[in-house]
This record gives C-alpha cells, sequence and structure tokens, in this order.
C-alpha cells in the first residue's frame, strides 16, 4: 500500500503537470534576472544610460524580489503554491510590457521592479509544492532539476536572445517576454493541480515571531553572512556586468560574447544539476555538506582573483568555472533548513533569500558606481580599471564573511536550532 506522498501514488503525467509549470516560472525568473547582460549595450546607446544607471535600472529587479520574500512566507502558508506564483507571475507579465513600451529610464525602473516582484515567489513557490506533492526523499534530486532549468535560462538569455535581436529589438524581445510569462502564469493556475492547505492554526503574529527567531540565531548567523556574499556577488555579477567585461576587458565582439555566456549558462546548468548529488555522495565518506559548500565557495573567490587579474587568454574557462563552483553556496539552503525545527524551514529559506538579494541588489549597482569613476575614452565602452577595483571590492566582503564564519566556528559550538 503506498503513502499519499509516495511517487507510486502518482502517474508520470501528474508528476509532469506539478514539475514543469513551476519549472517554467523558474527559468522565466532567471532569464528576466540575466537578459541585461546581453542587451546592456543597446539599452546604455538607446536611453543614454551611464554604468552607474544601468547598474540601478538592472538591480532594482533584485530590491523589488527581496522585498517580496518575508510576507511571501505567509502567503505560500495562507493561499498555496498555485494561486500565489500565478498571480504574481501576471506582474512579472505586465512589467515586460511596460518595459517593452518605456520611452524613459523611470518607466524602464518601474517596469524592472515590476517583473522582479513577479517572479519572486517562483523557488519558493516551486518547494513548498514539491514538499506538498513529492516524497523528501526525492526532494534534492527535483530540486536539482528545478535549478538546472534556472540554468536554461540563462542559457537562453544568451545566443538565443543575441539571434533574437537581429530580427527584432531589445523592445520586441520583451513583448515575447510578456507574453510567454502570461501563458505560463495560467499554466501555473490551471494545469498544476489543487492540493488544500491545512490550516496549522499558525497565525500571522507567530509566522513573524518564527522569523525573529530565525534572526537571532547564532546558527544562522555564522553560516548566512558568506552564502550571502557568495552568492549576491555572482547573482550582481552574472545578471548584468559578465557581458560589458567581455566586451571591454577580454575585447570580443557580439557574437562571442553570446557564445561565451551560453558556455557560462551551460557550466551554471551542470553546477546547480550536480552539486547536491555530489555532497550527498561525499557524505557518505563523512565529508559534511557545508565541507562542500565552503571549499566551493573558497574555489569560487580564487577564481574571481583570476579574473581580477585579466587572465583574458583564458576568459571562457575562467568565467565557466566562475558560475559552476558559484552553486555552491546554494548547498547553504539545505544546510540551514536542516539545522531549524521543519516547521521554520521555509522562513529560514525566504529570510536567507531576503539577505541575498537585498545584498545582490547594493552590489551590482554598487559596481556600476565604480565603474563610472572611471573616464574612458572609448566610445560605448568603460575602463577595465573599473571591473578591477569593483571585483575586488566583491572579493574582499566575501574575504571578510569566510574569516567571520571560522572565527564564529571556533568562539562557540553552535547548538541553537
Amino acid at each position: 500500500m503506498t503513502t499519499p506522498n509516495s511517487t507510486a501514488s502518482y502517474s508520470i503525467g501528474l508528476l509532469l503537470r506539478i514539475f514543469l509549470p513551476f519549472a517554467a516560472g523558474y527559468f522565466l525568473s532567471y532569464l528576466f534576472r540575466v537578459v541585461n547582460t546581453i542587451i546592456a549595450g543597446d539599452l546604455s546607446s538607446d536611453l543614454s544610460l551611464d554604468a552607474n544607471q544601468l547598474g540601478l535600472l538592472t538591480s532594482v529587479y533584485l530590491i523589488a524580489f527581496a522585498a517580496a520574500q518575508l510576507p511571501l512566507g505567509v502567503l505560500l502558508d495562507r493561499y498555496g503554491p498555485r494561486q500565489t506564483e500565478a498571480i504574481l507571475l501576471l506582474f512579472a507579465a505586465t512589467g515586460a510590457a511596460v518595459f517593452a513600451v518605456a520611452e524613459t529610464s523611470t518607466g524602464l525602473l518601474v517596469g524592472r521592479a515590476l517583473i522582479g516582484f513577479g517572479v519572486s515567489a517562483c523557488l519558493m513557490a516551486s518547494f513548498k509544492a514539491f514538499v506538498l506533492w513529492f516524497p523528501m526523499e526525492r526532494l534534492p534530486m527535483i530540486n536539482g532539476f528545478l535549478l538546472a532549468a534556472g540554468g536554461f535560462g540563462v542559457l537562453m538569455a544568451s545566443t538565443p536572445v543575441e539571434f533574437a535581436l537581429q530580427f527584432t529589438d531589445w523592445r520586441g524581445v520583451f513583448w515575447v517576454l510578456a507574453g510567454v510569462t502570461f501563458l505560463v502564469a495560467i499554466a501555473v493556475f490551471f494545469v498544476v493541480p489543487d492540493k488544500p492547505i491545512v490550516n496549522n492554526g499558525v497565525t500571522t503574529k507567530q509566522h513573524i515571531s518564527g522569523i525573529g527567531k530565525i534572526f537571532k540565531s547564532r546558527t544562522f548567523w555564522s553560516i548566512a553572512p558568506w552564502s550571502v556574499a557568495s552568492q549576491a556577488s555572482s547573482i550582481s555579477v552574472i545578471s548584468l556586468w559578465t557581458g560589458p567585461w567581455l566586451r571591454d576587458v577580454a575585447n570580443l565582439n557580439r557574437e562571442d560574447i553570446a557564445t561565451t555566456l551560453s558556455l557560462i549558462a551551460v557550466a551554471l546548468i551542470v553546477g546547480f544539476t550536480f552539486i547536491g548529488m555530489f555532497a550527498d555522495w561525499l557524505r557518505r565518506f563523512g565529508i559534511r555538506p557545508i565541507k562542500v559548500s565552503t571549499t566551493g565557495m573558497i574555489i569560487f573567490m580564487l577564481i574571481q582573483v583570476a579574473i581580477v587579474l585579466e587572465l583574458t587568454a583564458h576568459s571562457t574557462v575562467l568565467w565557466m568555472s566562475y558560475t559552476f563552483f558559484s552553486s555552491a553556496a546554494v548547498l547553504t539552503y539545505a544546510i540551514l533548513s536542516q539545522s531549524f525545527p521543519a516547521e521554520l524551514a521555509g522562513r529560514v529559506n525566504t529570510g536567507l533569500n531576503l539577505l541575498v538579494f537585498v545584498v545582490a541588489f547594493i552590489m551590482q549597482w554598487g559596481i556600476g558606481i565604480i565603474i563610472n569613476q572611471f573616464v574612458s575614452d572609448r566610445v560605448g565602452q568603460y575602463e577595465p580599471e573599473g571591473f578591477q577595483v569593483a571585483f575586488s571590492v566583491l572579493i574582499a566582503i566575501q574575504f571578510i564573511a569566510m574569516a567571520w564564519f571560522y572565527f564564529s566556528q571556533k568562539q562557540h559550538a553552535v547548538t541553537d536550532p
């Protein structure tokens, strides 16, 4: 006799009805996050945006995304992942349409903010739905497949978008994205089967109290800073500044940039797909996931040092390694979730996500501000020194967070949940 949460209880068709719409939403979330890296030059020239304005424009997605994280936990618990994500995706579709018609930087900011708010549930709603429908032992594999779908979003934002720009402009691209996002919202609402949310009697006040418990925890603050610094650095760079670096430092043309970004996306897909399985395999030999994660984040920092040193002869390999090892920090979501009571797991994830995207917003905009301090005599390009200084600041932040992690581990044995 099968249990209600056993995969044997469901047909393949039903499993796909649950997974594919949510995977499509997360695919779009990543596509929207990084698409500006390929159209950055067009946006800058069409609307006369400098590096500071371009950084703010792209990063407003991140702050809107972050602002939704804590209330998102309440919405998911109260209304369920299907309804919550479907409605929010309509905001993303509207934002893409606003972005497509905008004639000023203000219009672009409004559109980009709506997009960030609209896709804010794509990861957490998926996790919530999978917990409701799939057996616990299958979640690492299923979550890995979902993260890989995000990697495919990065892939779509590279060569395919560059190809599309041969037939239309960035406005046409965003009109298409608006239509696709609307269709995905409809699919999430009508294709995903409904599963009633059990009312466990938790009030909004108790929910907020649980968030406070997390943010007062030594466990959380021993791990979170390094995880946040690593993830925010990768998000802020991958979603905008990789393309301009390849153009202005490695001196690649648009076609070569698109090809390199595609390879970078493939590395991200591989990293997301296998990092969880690799950590699980190493656990059999007594190597804890936190060791895998921290080792990966150290390698990630070393790769950034090589990028700052402008080893452009190996730029493709460097950036593929960059995205591959950036996935190591994602393991901390599972690590922290298992360090708290099960009823707090969702709030742990949204709390960490909040910090990641707030810091990513600051970093992405900050990179633009730093680059803007270096005046370039090359039309439509930025000075390589600006990238060196900006990326060095990111490395310094990660190094400080790493030092805090090891210091906190020595100072006390972390026992609180």
